[in-house]
């Protein structure tokens, strides 16, 4: 089957290729050409020429120039044209108009000198720099390429401090509130368990990031997973001619010391664009986690009091490399890599005190605990974008295949001990180990129609199939040998085939764009418990419709509304009906009848001079996927699962503001307040509901001592929340960094220190009476860093074209075990 659907997709591929091929070598009637010459008199190469219909002024085709600065339009019907040069840095210069008459004479026109357009006050050369946070009309913008804030921290670290974002200590990110968060990486979905999505945004070094975009109402394009919205992170891509690059190297010191690199190398040239990127990192740090809890009735109690002291190294590598070749001014055939490796040791001494009275303590569990894990993971992409015309008609194309391997060994060491801490009875000495495989197949197609010169269809498609083994193996340890415990080891697999199609209108009116959208997509599932012998199969097909509307009110006035429903699938973790310990006294395990959760959310949004910003949003889940922890009376044990509740209702309001409160001094303010309530008629035998009002506020200020020196300091604020049946204390930090540059800016040197007075600490407590447990956890969250960067090769190399990527890449869902 997948051999079948790749053979059709490359035929696809390649006719497209030739039908394009033989549209650039279309007969010609006439002709347009000349030459491009700097402010010295000299060839201006690679030029970016657009030719121009005179009547008005629309663009018919564009070229650049040669390596001796001339260029030639083809194939041009009778007409008058334009001849317009524009290079970054110099001013605009338009020509013409020229005529293509009947007789097909060639139009020879006058050399063209290019006049340079730089701004100079005082000598020092004004850029204007990007804001640190960009609001645009369908999602806000977090321009990560020269803050401060993101040295030496990793893709999971950045987030943490992006507006109405949250990360939890699993790696769980909720944005405005609300989980089911679609991740991706340069368009490409993730989608990871929390574990997995952890392991790769904690190998993904931010100096390897342009920016961060948060897209809580995405379009029918994109896949409808993700009911609270999309994260897509791009990634750096220098488009400069030449050869051009970054090296960065850097450390840190908390408690412990960390260690981060890259390499970032472009070289480009007319017909060919080769880049890559390497990045390590080493983090050592430590975590400590407490549980007390109360098991059983009212009249007989048992009290434990957990402690738990971890400390792990994490090692990370990731890279990726790829290929542009520029068939002509209209084709781009594209191939790119990339993967990730990660591994480490983490060593947890656990202490519980059990006792039948609070304070007293009748036994206890000493457990020197250890674990690793290994991570790996790479991804093969070839893309192919085609412009068929000038009026915008186009088409994408993506095939990828990539592969994810994890696996995690824990030792567990218990030893008893009575109320004078002699041994009570032999030690329990068992261990576990998970090694998953995910496999995914992914092939999708993106056309754009113009039908009128305000109208735009969009339409596509996309197959993915996923295949997935996951293990894992219990062995008790006995007679001073490891034995397989059969009834606690199982061997999960899951495969999932989702094939999709979509369409969006898009119409613009002289102050209104309305954008129309309808997806569909087909999911077929197989969940099998081998061990077990459980087997869950599922097929089904939905429709997913999503509105836009934007209205110019005036110059500085603008409203929006939009709606959307989207759907949350279960990942193969969350189904795998085995039992996964965390420690003697909790564990985790799977739900193999979980069912899809579906959303339906509006917003409206106001916008005063693209500054302030407001939104208004609402949505309803059904089904709604939660985490709950509970405690097992008869087992004395505390457990995760995931279950289905019945919904989840969510209001929002989002306001952001930037202000220049001085030409040196510019802050950042985000405010998101939101109110989630959770209902379920079945929840331990009782109906359940719980709700909460919430806010996180966050602000971040820039102070530009001079063009080379800059201050920065941030703040993050995360009210009393309530999330399924968790309550949870509020958290807040403070950031601060640094940064200075030498060397006409190539070396570039930040200091930055991440929750500067040790403040950030975690509080968990359930909104159910019967549930008596209060977690709390601390980790290494005070860091202080240092890195530089140095970047070579030429940032004046004239005219680097600029052009969008081929696709927006996209991937299927990766799920883990753990």
């Amino acid at each position: 089957m997948k051999t079948k659907l790749f053979n059709c997709l490359l035929l696809i591929f390649c006719s497209f290729s030739l039908l394009f091929s033989k549209q650039a070598s279309a007969q010609t009637i006439g002709e347009i050409s000349g030459k491009v010459l700097d402010e010295e008199l000299k060839a201006f190469p690679y030029a970016s020429v657009s030719l121009l219909d005179a009547k008005d002024s629309t663009s018919v085709k564009g070229t650049l120039t040669s390596d001796n600065g001339l260029y030639a339009f083809k194939g041009l019907n009778i007409g008058k044209y334009l001849v317009a040069v524009y290079v970054l840095g110099y001013k605009k210069t338009v020509k013409g108009p020229y005529s293509i008459t009947s007789d097909s004479k060639p139009v020879l026109v006058d050399q063209i000198q290019l006049h340079n357009d730089v701004k100079l006050l005082k000598g020092v050369e004004i850029v204007k720099q990007k804001p640190l946070i960009e609001r645009q009309i369908d999602k806000t913008v977090l321009n990560i390429e020269n803050s401060i804030l993101a040295t030496g921290n990793t893709a999971l670290e950045i987030l943490e401090k992006a507006p109405g974002v949250t990360v939890d200590k699993e790696g769980k990110i909720s944005l405005r509130g609300k989980q089911g968060v679609n991740v991706m990486l340069d368009g490409k979905p993730a989608n990871l368990s929390a574990e997995q999505l952890a392991n790769v945004l904690r190998s993904t070094e931010g100096t390897a990031i342009q920016s961060i975009e948060l897209i809580t109402n995405p379009s029918a394009k994109y896949d409808a997973a993700g009911n609270s919205g999309i994260i897509n992170i791009k990634l750096k891509k220098n488009r400069n001619y030449g050869l051009n690059g970054s090296i960065t190297a850097g450390a840190g010191y908390g408690t412990h010391h960390k260690i981060n690199s890259g390499l970032n190398v472009n070289y480009r040239n007319k017909k060919f664009n080769f880049y890559g990127n390497g990045d390590y990192g080493f983090n050592k740090r430590f975590s400590e986690t407490d549980i007390s809890r109360v098991n059983g009735t009212t009249t007989n109690q048992t009290y434990f009091d957990q402690t738990s002291h971890n400390i792990s190294k994490r090692t990370n590598r990731n890279y990726k490399a790829g290929l542009d070749y520029f068939i002509n001014d209209n084709q781009t055939l594209g191939f790119f890599v990339n993967g990730y490796h990660g591994n480490g040791p983490n060593h947890a001494d656990v202490l519980t005190l059990i006792g039948d009275k609070p304070g007293t303590v009748d036994s206890s569990v000493v457990a020197p605990n250890t674990s690793s894990s290994k991570y790996y993971g790479i991804t093969y992409n070839l893309n192919y974008r085609g412009v068929i015309d000038t009026l915008g008609q186009e088409i994408s194309i993506d095939m990828d295949y990539s592969r994810h391997n994890d696996v995690q060994e824990n030792i567990f060491n218990n030893s008893y001990k009575n109320a004078s801490g002699l041994p009570l009875k032999p030690d329990y000495i068992f261990r576990n180990s998970s090694p998953s495989i995910v496999k995914i197949y992914g092939a999708k197609v993106d056309y754009v129609l113009p039908l009128a010169k305000e109208t735009k269809l969009e339409f596509g498609g996309k197959t993915s199939i996923v295949e997935t083994d996951n293990n894992f193996i219990f062995e008790n340890f006995y007679n001073e040998k490891w034995e397989n415990d059969l009834s606690r080891s199982n061997q999960f697999i899951y495969n999932e085939n989702i094939n999709a199609a979509y369409a969006n209108l898009k119409r613009k009116f002289k102050t209104t764009s309305i954008q129309l959208g309808l997806r569909a997509e087909q999911t077929n599932s197989k969940g099998n418990s081998i061990t077990e012998q459980k087997v869950v199969k599922r097929s089904y097909i939905n429709l997913f419709p999503s509105l836009f509307i934007n209205q110019e009110l005036s110059k500085d006035h603008e409203i929006g509304f939009s709606y959307s429903r989207r759907i949350d699938r279960p990942d193969y973790g969350s189904l795998n009906p085995f039992i996964y310990y965390l420690d003697l006294y909790s564990y985790r395990f799977g739900n193999p009848f979980l069912k899809p959760q579906y959303t339906n959310s509006i917003e409206f949004s106001y916008s005063f001079k693209k500054n302030l910003n407001v939104t208004i949003g609402y949505s309803q889940t059904n089904d709604v996927m939660t985490e709950v922890l509970l405690t097992d009376t008869a087992k004395k044990t505390i457990f995760i699962s995931v279950q289905n509740l019945a919904k989840q209702n969510s209001y929002n309001m989002n306001t952001s503001y930037p202000i220049a409160i001085t030409k040196w001094w510019k802050s950042n303010n985000n405010l998101t307040v939101y109110y989630n309530r959770f209902e379920t008629p079945d929840l331990l035998g009782a109906p359940y509901a719980s709700g909460r009002l919430a806010f996180n506020l966050n602000t971040n200020q820039t102070i530009t001592l001079n063009s080379s020196t800059k201050i920065e300091w941030s703040g993050n604020y995360e009210s009393k929340q309530v999330y399924g049946t968790l309550l949870i204390a509020p958290r807040y930090g403070i950031d601060m960094g640094a940064s200075k540059s030498f060397m006409d800016n190539k070396l570039n040197i930040k200091f930055a220190a991440n929750d500067v007075f040790k403040l950030q600490k975690s509080k968990i407590t359930s909104t159910l009476p019967s549930q008596n447990y209060v977690v709390n956890e601390r980790w290494e969250s005070r860091v202080f860093r240092l890195t530089c960067t140095y970047r070579f090769g030429s940032n004046e190399i004239k005219a680097a074209r600029q052009r969008s990527s081929g696709s927006e890449n996209e991937s299927k869902r990766v799920k883990s075990g753990n």
